[in-house]
Protein backbone atom coordinates (compact mmCIF):
# COMPACT_ATOMS: atom_id res chain seq x y z
CA UNK A 1 0.00 0.00 0.00
CA UNK A 2 1.39 3.80 -1.29
CA UNK A 3 1.81 5.93 1.56
CA UNK A 4 1.51 9.60 0.42
CA UNK A 5 2.44 12.84 2.17
CA UNK A 6 1.74 16.56 1.93
CA UNK A 7 3.35 18.79 -0.94
CA UNK A 8 4.31 22.02 0.73
CA UNK A 9 7.11 23.95 -0.65
CA UNK A 10 8.23 21.49 -3.14
CA UNK A 11 9.03 18.44 -0.21
CA UNK A 12 6.52 15.29 0.19
CA UNK A 13 6.35 16.28 4.27
CA UNK A 14 4.29 14.57 6.96
CA UNK A 15 1.33 16.08 8.53
CA UNK A 16 2.65 18.04 11.39
CA UNK A 17 0.46 16.10 13.70
CA UNK A 18 1.52 12.86 12.27
CA UNK A 19 -2.04 12.05 11.12
CA UNK A 20 -2.98 9.60 8.42
CA UNK A 21 -6.42 7.93 6.98
CA UNK A 22 -6.76 5.40 4.63
CA UNK A 23 -7.92 5.91 0.93
CA UNK A 24 -10.62 2.86 0.32
CA UNK A 25 -12.60 1.47 -3.31
CA UNK A 26 -16.14 2.71 -2.75
CA UNK A 27 -16.88 -0.90 -4.70
CA UNK A 28 -15.37 -2.96 -2.47
CA UNK A 29 -14.10 -1.64 0.38
CA UNK A 30 -10.23 -2.30 -0.09
CA UNK A 31 -7.45 -0.15 0.99
CA UNK A 32 -5.56 1.58 -2.12
CA UNK A 33 -3.57 3.91 -0.02
CA UNK A 34 -2.75 6.11 2.63
CA UNK A 35 -2.61 10.23 2.98
CA UNK A 36 -1.55 12.25 4.99
CA UNK A 37 -4.45 14.07 7.33
CA UNK A 38 -3.62 17.83 7.16
CA UNK A 39 -5.04 20.07 9.83
CA UNK A 40 -5.17 24.23 9.46
CA UNK A 41 -1.70 24.57 10.82
CA UNK A 42 -0.87 22.19 7.56
CA UNK A 43 -2.62 24.95 5.59
CA UNK A 44 -1.07 27.65 7.03
CA UNK A 45 2.34 26.23 6.32
CA UNK A 46 0.91 25.40 2.89
CA UNK A 47 0.01 29.31 2.42
CA UNK A 48 3.54 29.94 3.39
CA UNK A 49 5.07 27.88 0.94
CA UNK A 50 2.56 29.20 -1.82
CA UNK A 51 3.64 33.36 -1.10
CA UNK A 52 7.47 32.07 -1.46
CA UNK A 53 6.89 30.15 -4.73
CA UNK A 54 4.28 32.97 -5.82
CA UNK A 55 7.29 35.60 -5.64
CA UNK A 56 9.34 33.36 -7.78
CA UNK A 57 6.94 32.47 -10.54
CA UNK A 58 5.21 35.58 -11.18
CA UNK A 59 9.12 36.32 -12.16
CA UNK A 60 8.97 33.83 -14.80
CA UNK A 61 8.60 34.78 -18.63
CA UNK A 62 5.55 33.03 -20.14
CA UNK A 63 7.77 31.03 -22.26
CA UNK A 64 9.50 29.31 -19.22
CA UNK A 65 6.42 28.91 -17.97
CA UNK A 66 4.64 27.08 -21.25
CA UNK A 67 7.83 24.95 -21.41
CA UNK A 68 7.25 23.40 -18.09
CA UNK A 69 3.38 23.14 -18.55
CA UNK A 70 4.18 21.31 -21.61
CA UNK A 71 5.93 18.97 -20.24
CA UNK A 72 3.91 18.12 -17.52
CA UNK A 73 1.28 17.71 -19.94
CA UNK A 74 3.21 14.89 -22.18
CA UNK A 75 3.91 13.37 -18.42
CA UNK A 76 0.17 13.48 -17.99
CA UNK A 77 0.27 11.64 -21.36
CA UNK A 78 2.79 8.77 -20.65
CA UNK A 79 0.80 7.95 -17.07
CA UNK A 80 -2.55 7.45 -18.50
CA UNK A 81 -3.39 3.94 -17.68
CA UNK A 82 -1.99 4.34 -14.56
CA UNK A 83 -4.12 6.86 -13.22
CA UNK A 84 -7.02 5.60 -14.68
CA UNK A 85 -6.07 2.36 -12.93
CA UNK A 86 -5.98 4.67 -9.80
CA UNK A 87 -8.95 6.70 -10.47
CA UNK A 88 -11.21 3.88 -10.82
CA UNK A 89 -9.87 2.20 -7.59
CA UNK A 90 -10.29 4.93 -5.23
CA UNK A 91 -13.13 7.01 -7.23
CA UNK A 92 -14.86 3.82 -8.13
CA UNK A 93 -15.77 4.82 -12.03
CA UNK A 94 -15.38 2.58 -14.24
CA UNK A 95 -12.26 1.71 -15.86
CA UNK A 96 -13.07 2.72 -19.50
CA UNK A 97 -14.88 6.13 -18.01
CA UNK A 98 -11.72 6.21 -16.25
CA UNK A 99 -9.37 6.25 -19.08
CA UNK A 100 -11.00 8.90 -21.32
CA UNK A 101 -10.72 11.20 -18.46
CA UNK A 102 -7.02 10.43 -17.56
CA UNK A 103 -6.58 10.72 -21.70
CA UNK A 104 -8.10 14.93 -21.36
CA UNK A 105 -5.82 15.56 -18.75
CA UNK A 106 -2.73 16.86 -21.56
CA UNK A 107 -4.55 18.48 -23.39
CA UNK A 108 -6.32 20.20 -20.45
CA UNK A 109 -2.57 21.21 -19.31
CA UNK A 110 -1.53 22.31 -23.32
CA UNK A 111 -4.75 24.59 -23.37
CA UNK A 112 -4.20 26.22 -20.29
CA UNK A 113 -0.20 26.60 -20.94
CA UNK A 114 -1.12 28.33 -24.16
CA UNK A 115 -3.70 30.87 -22.91
CA UNK A 116 -1.39 31.79 -20.07
CA UNK A 117 1.16 32.30 -22.56
CA UNK A 118 -1.10 34.94 -24.20
CA UNK A 119 -2.39 37.64 -21.84
CA UNK A 120 -2.48 40.65 -24.25
CA UNK A 121 -3.50 43.92 -22.79
CA UNK A 122 -5.34 46.73 -24.30
CA UNK A 123 -4.59 50.46 -25.33
CA UNK A 124 -6.84 52.93 -24.58
CA UNK A 125 -7.50 55.90 -26.36
CA UNK A 126 -6.70 58.55 -23.85
CA UNK A 127 -7.14 61.73 -26.09
CA UNK A 128 -11.02 60.87 -26.72
CA UNK A 129 -11.87 62.51 -23.60
CA UNK A 130 -11.85 66.35 -23.26
CA UNK A 131 -9.17 68.16 -21.71
CA UNK A 132 -6.86 65.17 -22.64
CA UNK A 133 -4.58 65.37 -25.87
CA UNK A 134 -1.74 63.24 -27.64
CA UNK A 135 0.90 63.49 -24.48
CA UNK A 136 -0.22 60.37 -22.52
CA UNK A 137 -0.63 56.85 -23.40
CA UNK A 138 -2.36 54.67 -21.70
CA UNK A 139 -3.25 51.03 -21.63
CA UNK A 140 -3.42 47.57 -19.50
CA UNK A 141 -1.54 44.99 -18.47
CA UNK A 142 -2.57 41.34 -16.90
CA UNK A 143 -0.37 40.29 -13.88
CA UNK A 144 -1.66 36.97 -11.83
CA UNK A 145 -3.26 37.38 -8.96
CA UNK A 146 -1.38 35.88 -6.52
CA UNK A 147 -2.30 32.69 -4.42
CA UNK A 148 -4.93 30.60 -5.75
CA UNK A 149 -6.64 27.97 -3.12
CA UNK A 150 -8.32 25.14 -5.68
CA UNK A 151 -10.71 22.78 -4.08
CA UNK A 152 -11.71 20.20 -6.06
CA UNK A 153 -14.64 17.30 -5.86
CA UNK A 154 -14.52 13.50 -6.21
CA UNK A 155 -16.33 12.94 -9.17
CA UNK A 156 -13.80 14.17 -11.98
CA UNK A 157 -10.51 13.85 -9.95
CA UNK A 158 -7.77 14.65 -12.40
CA UNK A 159 -9.92 16.68 -15.08
CA UNK A 160 -11.65 18.98 -12.45
CA UNK A 161 -8.36 19.57 -10.24
CA UNK A 162 -6.72 20.43 -13.72
CA UNK A 163 -9.11 22.83 -14.89
CA UNK A 164 -8.14 24.81 -11.38
CA UNK A 165 -4.14 24.52 -11.21
CA UNK A 166 -3.60 24.40 -14.94
CA UNK A 167 -4.79 27.93 -15.64
CA UNK A 168 -3.68 29.46 -12.48
CA UNK A 169 -0.10 28.14 -12.98
CA UNK A 170 0.07 29.34 -16.63
CA UNK A 171 -1.08 32.49 -15.59
CA UNK A 172 2.23 33.00 -12.94
CA UNK A 173 -0.15 31.99 -9.72
CA UNK A 174 0.88 29.99 -7.03
CA UNK A 175 -1.56 27.23 -5.76
CA UNK A 176 -2.61 25.65 -2.93
CA UNK A 177 -4.89 22.45 -3.93
CA UNK A 178 -7.08 20.77 -1.00
CA UNK A 179 -8.51 17.57 -3.31
CA UNK A 180 -11.39 15.67 -2.40
CA UNK A 181 -11.37 13.30 0.92
CA UNK A 182 -12.55 10.57 -0.77
CA UNK A 183 -10.13 10.89 -4.50
CA UNK A 184 -6.70 12.66 -3.15
CA UNK A 185 -5.22 9.69 -4.98
CA UNK A 186 -5.55 11.07 -8.30
CA UNK A 187 -4.63 14.52 -7.26
CA UNK A 188 -1.52 13.66 -5.86
CA UNK A 189 -0.23 11.70 -9.49
CA UNK A 190 -1.52 14.81 -11.28
CA UNK A 191 0.67 17.36 -8.92
CA UNK A 192 3.76 14.40 -9.67
CA UNK A 193 3.72 15.60 -12.99
CA UNK A 194 3.84 19.25 -12.39
CA UNK A 195 6.75 18.22 -9.94
CA UNK A 196 8.56 16.56 -12.68
CA UNK A 197 8.02 18.74 -15.17
CA UNK A 198 10.20 21.17 -13.34
CA UNK A 199 7.71 23.16 -11.56
CA UNK A 200 9.69 25.46 -9.02
CA UNK A 201 9.33 24.96 -5.00
CA UNK A 202 5.96 26.16 -3.65
CA UNK A 203 4.32 26.97 -6.84
CA UNK A 204 1.84 23.89 -6.06
CA UNK A 205 1.19 22.38 -3.03
CA UNK A 206 -1.19 20.20 -1.83
CA UNK A 207 -2.79 19.13 1.12
CA UNK A 208 -5.25 16.83 1.92
CA UNK A 209 -7.08 15.75 4.68
CA UNK A 210 -11.75 16.36 5.52
CA UNK A 211 -13.16 20.26 4.40
CA UNK A 212 -14.67 20.81 7.31
CA UNK A 213 -10.95 20.86 9.47
CA UNK A 214 -9.00 23.10 6.53
CA UNK A 215 -11.42 24.50 4.67
CA UNK A 216 -12.10 27.93 6.84
CA UNK A 217 -7.99 28.13 7.29
CA UNK A 218 -7.52 28.15 3.48
CA UNK A 219 -10.20 30.47 2.30
CA UNK A 220 -9.99 33.26 5.30
CA UNK A 221 -6.67 33.70 4.59
CA UNK A 222 -6.04 37.36 3.21
CA UNK A 223 -3.18 36.41 1.79
CA UNK A 224 -5.23 33.75 -0.21
CA UNK A 225 -6.50 36.37 -3.38
CA UNK A 226 -8.39 33.71 -5.41
CA UNK A 227 -10.66 30.60 -5.02
CA UNK A 228 -11.69 28.35 -6.92
CA UNK A 229 -14.31 25.59 -5.46
CA UNK A 230 -16.43 23.23 -7.40
CA UNK A 231 -18.68 21.42 -4.95
CA UNK A 232 -22.45 21.66 -3.35
CA UNK A 233 -24.33 24.92 -3.19
CA UNK A 234 -24.69 24.53 0.50
CA UNK A 235 -20.72 24.59 1.12
CA UNK A 236 -20.28 27.36 -1.65
CA UNK A 237 -22.37 29.54 0.31
CA UNK A 238 -20.20 29.21 3.45
CA UNK A 239 -17.42 29.94 1.42
CA UNK A 240 -18.55 33.38 0.17
CA UNK A 241 -19.53 33.91 3.44
CA UNK A 242 -16.21 33.31 5.21
CA UNK A 243 -13.89 34.14 1.82
CA UNK A 244 -13.40 37.81 2.52
CA UNK A 245 -12.80 40.31 -0.22
CA UNK A 246 -11.54 37.65 -2.49
CA UNK A 247 -12.04 36.96 -6.03
CA UNK A 248 -14.51 33.70 -6.12
CA UNK A 249 -15.15 31.16 -9.17
CA UNK A 250 -17.93 28.80 -7.38
CA UNK A 251 -19.13 25.84 -9.32
CA UNK A 252 -22.11 24.67 -7.52
CA UNK A 253 -25.26 22.54 -7.61
CA UNK A 254 -27.54 21.64 -10.53
CA UNK A 255 -30.73 19.73 -11.42
CA UNK A 256 -30.69 19.84 -15.01
CA UNK A 257 -33.50 19.49 -17.46
CA UNK A 258 -33.76 18.14 -20.78
CA UNK A 259 -36.58 18.88 -22.99
CA UNK A 260 -38.15 16.44 -25.48
CA UNK A 261 -40.50 18.62 -27.99
CA UNK A 262 -42.76 16.26 -29.87
CA UNK A 263 -41.10 17.51 -33.12
CA UNK A 264 -37.61 15.54 -32.01
CA UNK A 265 -36.04 12.72 -33.08
CA UNK A 266 -37.43 10.35 -30.44
CA UNK A 267 -34.41 7.70 -31.01
CA UNK A 268 -31.48 10.28 -31.00
CA UNK A 269 -33.24 11.87 -27.47
CA UNK A 270 -33.24 8.47 -25.81
CA UNK A 271 -29.62 7.46 -27.09
CA UNK A 272 -28.14 11.07 -25.66
CA UNK A 273 -30.34 10.70 -22.41
CA UNK A 274 -29.20 6.75 -21.69
CA UNK A 275 -25.52 8.46 -21.81
CA UNK A 276 -26.15 11.69 -20.07
CA UNK A 277 -27.90 10.87 -17.00
CA UNK A 278 -25.91 7.78 -16.30
CA UNK A 279 -22.18 8.16 -16.97
CA UNK A 280 -20.27 7.92 -13.79
CA UNK A 281 -23.01 7.04 -12.43
CA UNK A 282 -24.88 10.33 -12.39
CA UNK A 283 -22.43 12.30 -10.24
CA UNK A 284 -21.81 14.39 -12.53
CA UNK A 285 -23.20 18.17 -11.70
CA UNK A 286 -24.48 18.62 -15.43
CA UNK A 287 -26.35 15.10 -15.65
CA UNK A 288 -29.35 15.03 -17.64
CA UNK A 289 -31.62 14.68 -14.41
CA UNK A 290 -35.01 16.14 -15.35
CA UNK A 291 -36.43 15.02 -18.59
CA UNK A 292 -39.25 17.43 -19.89
CA UNK A 293 -41.47 15.68 -22.44
CA UNK A 294 -43.84 16.94 -24.38
CA UNK A 295 -47.30 15.05 -23.54
CA UNK A 296 -48.46 13.47 -26.49
CA UNK A 297 -44.86 11.63 -26.92
CA UNK A 298 -44.08 10.43 -23.48
CA UNK A 299 -44.76 6.48 -24.30
CA UNK A 300 -43.37 6.70 -27.63
CA UNK A 301 -39.96 8.38 -25.98
CA UNK A 302 -40.37 5.75 -22.83
CA UNK A 303 -40.29 3.29 -25.16
CA UNK A 304 -37.50 4.23 -26.58
CA UNK A 305 -35.43 4.87 -23.67
CA UNK A 306 -36.11 2.01 -21.29
CA UNK A 307 -34.08 -0.70 -23.39
CA UNK A 308 -31.00 1.75 -23.80
CA UNK A 309 -30.81 2.20 -20.04
CA UNK A 310 -31.24 -1.05 -19.21
CA UNK A 311 -28.59 -1.82 -21.55
CA UNK A 312 -25.79 -0.59 -18.91
CA UNK A 313 -24.21 -2.98 -17.64
CA UNK A 314 -23.18 -1.98 -14.08
CA UNK A 315 -20.59 -3.60 -11.65
CA UNK A 316 -17.15 -3.41 -10.61
CA UNK A 317 -15.22 -0.78 -12.08
CA UNK A 318 -12.08 -2.37 -12.99
CA UNK A 319 -13.73 -5.43 -14.79
CA UNK A 320 -14.35 -5.90 -18.61
CA UNK A 321 -17.20 -4.40 -20.34
CA UNK A 322 -18.92 -2.05 -17.17
CA UNK A 323 -20.17 1.01 -17.98
CA UNK A 324 -20.89 2.29 -15.30
CA UNK A 325 -19.39 1.38 -11.29
CA UNK A 326 -20.23 2.14 -8.42
CA UNK A 327 -21.32 5.62 -6.35
CA UNK A 328 -18.72 7.41 -4.30
CA UNK A 329 -19.53 6.05 -0.57
CA UNK A 330 -22.25 3.54 0.62
CA UNK A 331 -23.85 6.35 2.39
CA UNK A 332 -24.55 8.60 -0.90
CA UNK A 333 -25.64 5.53 -2.42
CA UNK A 334 -28.14 4.64 0.08
CA UNK A 335 -29.26 8.40 0.01
CA UNK A 336 -29.92 8.29 -4.08
CA UNK A 337 -32.22 4.86 -3.06
CA UNK A 338 -34.08 6.67 -0.23
CA UNK A 339 -34.82 9.68 -2.88
CA UNK A 340 -35.93 7.05 -5.81
CA UNK A 341 -38.23 5.56 -3.11
CA UNK A 342 -39.45 8.18 -1.91
CA UNK A 343 -41.12 9.42 -5.08
CA UNK A 344 -42.01 6.04 -6.20
CA UNK A 345 -44.05 6.06 -3.02
CA UNK A 346 -45.19 9.73 -3.40
CA UNK A 347 -47.02 8.45 -7.10
CA UNK A 348 -44.33 8.64 -9.65
CA UNK A 349 -43.66 5.13 -11.44
CA UNK A 350 -40.58 2.82 -11.79
CA UNK A 351 -40.16 2.13 -15.19
CA UNK A 352 -36.99 -0.10 -14.62
CA UNK A 353 -34.12 0.07 -12.49
CA UNK A 354 -34.04 1.10 -8.76
CA UNK A 355 -32.24 -1.61 -7.35
CA UNK A 356 -28.90 -1.31 -4.87
CA UNK A 357 -26.22 -3.64 -4.46
CA UNK A 358 -23.61 -1.69 -1.80
CA UNK A 359 -22.97 1.36 -3.82
CA UNK A 360 -24.28 0.12 -7.07
CA UNK A 361 -27.86 1.05 -8.37
CA UNK A 362 -28.89 -0.10 -11.41
CA UNK A 363 -29.75 2.81 -13.79
CA UNK A 364 -33.29 4.00 -13.14
CA UNK A 365 -35.76 5.62 -15.19
CA UNK A 366 -38.82 7.40 -12.54
CA UNK A 367 -41.61 8.95 -14.96
CA UNK A 368 -44.82 10.85 -14.00
CA UNK A 369 -42.81 12.69 -11.61
CA UNK A 370 -44.37 16.00 -10.37
CA UNK A 371 -41.81 18.65 -11.55
CA UNK A 372 -41.98 20.31 -7.98
CA UNK A 373 -41.31 17.45 -6.10
CA UNK A 374 -37.85 16.74 -3.88
CA UNK A 375 -37.04 14.64 -6.58
CA UNK A 376 -36.95 17.05 -9.50
CA UNK A 377 -36.24 20.17 -7.85
CA UNK A 378 -32.97 18.92 -5.79
CA UNK A 379 -29.87 17.54 -6.98
CA UNK A 380 -29.92 14.08 -7.58
CA UNK A 381 -26.42 12.95 -8.60
CA UNK A 382 -27.49 9.43 -9.11
CA UNK A 383 -27.95 6.86 -11.42
CA UNK A 384 -31.78 8.05 -12.74
CA UNK A 385 -33.78 10.11 -14.47
CA UNK A 386 -37.04 11.81 -13.63
CA UNK A 387 -39.51 11.70 -16.49
CA UNK A 388 -42.13 14.64 -16.23
CA UNK A 389 -44.55 16.39 -19.09
CA UNK A 390 -45.25 19.17 -20.51
CA UNK A 391 -48.14 21.20 -22.66
CA UNK A 392 -46.29 22.79 -24.86
CA UNK A 393 -42.77 24.50 -25.46
CA UNK A 394 -43.96 27.75 -22.99
CA UNK A 395 -44.80 25.11 -20.19
CA UNK A 396 -41.66 23.19 -20.88
CA UNK A 397 -39.45 26.34 -20.66
CA UNK A 398 -41.21 27.44 -17.61
CA UNK A 399 -40.38 23.63 -15.82
CA UNK A 400 -36.98 23.94 -16.93
CA UNK A 401 -36.46 27.04 -14.94
CA UNK A 402 -38.14 26.65 -12.30
CA UNK A 403 -35.80 24.77 -9.91
CA UNK A 404 -32.95 27.10 -8.57
CA UNK A 405 -30.40 26.13 -10.55
CA UNK A 406 -28.81 27.03 -13.52
CA UNK A 407 -25.90 25.11 -14.62
CA UNK A 408 -26.42 23.03 -18.00
CA UNK A 409 -29.57 22.46 -19.82
CA UNK A 410 -30.74 20.21 -23.15
CA UNK A 411 -33.16 20.10 -25.53
CA UNK A 412 -34.20 17.61 -28.59
CA UNK A 413 -36.42 19.43 -31.27
CA UNK A 414 -35.97 19.84 -35.37
CA UNK A 415 -37.48 23.47 -35.01
CA UNK A 416 -35.33 26.17 -35.46
CA UNK A 417 -37.88 29.03 -33.60
CA UNK A 418 -38.15 26.81 -30.96
CA UNK A 419 -34.30 26.53 -30.23
CA UNK A 420 -33.95 29.74 -30.97
CA UNK A 421 -36.78 30.63 -27.66
CA UNK A 422 -34.93 28.18 -25.86
CA UNK A 423 -31.92 29.30 -26.18
CA UNK A 424 -32.87 32.91 -24.78
CA UNK A 425 -35.15 31.92 -22.37
CA UNK A 426 -33.79 29.01 -20.62
CA UNK A 427 -31.97 30.36 -17.13
CA UNK A 428 -28.67 28.24 -17.70
CA UNK A 429 -24.80 28.58 -18.44
CA UNK A 430 -25.10 25.80 -20.71
CA UNK A 431 -27.59 25.30 -23.52
CA UNK A 432 -27.27 22.18 -25.89
CA UNK A 433 -29.55 21.86 -28.70
CA UNK A 434 -30.44 18.56 -29.79
CA UNK A 435 -27.83 16.67 -26.84
CA UNK A 436 -28.15 16.52 -23.23
CA UNK A 437 -25.85 19.20 -20.73
CA UNK A 438 -23.48 16.08 -20.68
CA UNK A 439 -21.21 17.22 -22.87
CA UNK A 440 -18.00 19.42 -22.21
CA UNK A 441 -15.58 20.71 -25.00
CA UNK A 442 -12.31 21.48 -22.31
CA UNK A 443 -11.85 24.87 -23.87
CA UNK A 444 -15.29 26.59 -23.74
CA UNK A 445 -16.42 28.74 -20.85
CA UNK A 446 -18.63 26.78 -18.52
CA UNK A 447 -20.49 27.45 -15.31
CA UNK A 448 -23.91 28.59 -14.14
CA UNK A 449 -26.72 30.92 -13.16
CA UNK A 450 -28.85 31.46 -10.34
CA UNK A 451 -27.64 29.03 -6.92
CA UNK A 452 -25.57 26.77 -9.99
CA UNK A 453 -22.59 29.91 -8.89
CA UNK A 454 -20.74 32.84 -10.49
CA UNK A 455 -17.65 32.69 -12.45
CA UNK A 456 -16.54 30.63 -15.38
CA UNK A 457 -14.25 27.62 -15.96
CA UNK A 458 -12.71 26.65 -19.14
CA UNK A 459 -8.69 27.50 -19.80
CA UNK A 460 -9.15 31.06 -21.62
CA UNK A 461 -12.56 31.84 -18.63
CA UNK A 462 -10.34 30.83 -15.77
CA UNK A 463 -6.69 32.31 -17.07
CA UNK A 464 -9.14 35.83 -17.46
CA UNK A 465 -10.61 35.18 -13.71
CA UNK A 466 -7.13 34.53 -12.32
CA UNK A 467 -5.06 37.49 -13.52
CA UNK A 468 -6.39 40.99 -12.91
CA UNK A 469 -5.78 43.83 -15.00
CA UNK A 470 -3.89 46.66 -14.38
CA UNK A 471 -3.96 50.37 -16.19
CA UNK A 472 -0.84 52.07 -16.76
CA UNK A 473 -1.02 55.82 -18.00
CA UNK A 474 2.18 57.71 -19.37
CA UNK A 475 2.20 61.32 -19.10
CA UNK A 476 4.92 63.26 -21.14
CA UNK A 477 5.16 67.25 -21.89
CA UNK A 478 2.01 68.56 -23.13
CA UNK A 479 2.26 69.21 -26.92
CA UNK A 480 0.79 71.68 -29.81
CA UNK A 481 -1.56 69.88 -31.99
Amino acid sequence: MASHSLLIGGEWVAARAGETENVTSPFNGDIVGEVALARPADATLAIDAAVRGFDVWRRTPAHARFAILTRAAQLADERIEEMAQLMSRENGKSLVESRGEAGRSGDIIRLAAFEGSQLYGESLPLDANRGTGFDKIGFTIRQPVGVVVAISPFNYPALLVLHKIAPALAAGNAVVLKPARATPLTALAVAQCFLDAGLPAGVLNVITGGGSDIGDALVRDSRVRKISFTGSTVVGEHIASVAGIKKLSLELGASGPVIVMDDADIEAAATSIALGGYINAGQVCISAQRIIVSESIVGDFLDALKPKVEAIRVGDPLADGINVGSLISRVEADRVMASITAAVSSGATLITGGQQDGTVITPTIVADVDPYSPFAQDELFGPAVAVSTARDLAHAIELANSTAYGLGAGMFTNNLASSIRAIREIESGVVHVNWTQLWRADLMPYGGFKSSGIGKEGPRSAVDEMTEIKTVILHGTPWDN
